[in-house]
């Protein structure tokens, strides 16, 4: 079977939960238990849907663009007025 198969047969096995859930809560009525099982069955077919979403991206995750850094020294004018990280400023003494 394909993905989209197998993803339509579990969305045929939701609807008939879905179905028998809601049977259920006609006879037994609509306590906690009956409750948690309906959202349990809601939440089945959120996931089932975030699949289908998964399912249609393309199959190979784009690599993001390279960067190329050059081996060329830095310009030491970008560097005047910083901080040494920890030490502070160089003319001035950590308090």
């Amino acid at each position: 079977m394909s993905v989209h198969e197998d993803l339509t047969s579990v969305q045929r096995c939701l609807d008939d939960l879905a179905r028998s859930v809601g049977r259920l809560e006609q006879q037994l009525g609509a306590g906690l238990e009956v409750r948690r099982v309906r959202a349990d069955a809601d939440h089945l077919r959120e996931s089932l849907a975030l699949l289908r979403e998964a399912a249609a991206e393309p199959a190979a995750p784009r690599r993001p663009d390279l960067l190329t850094i050059p081996d060329t020294p830095y310009d030491k004018s970008l560097w005047t007025d910083s901080d040494d990280e920890g030490l502070g400023a160089r003319d001035r003494h950590a308090p």
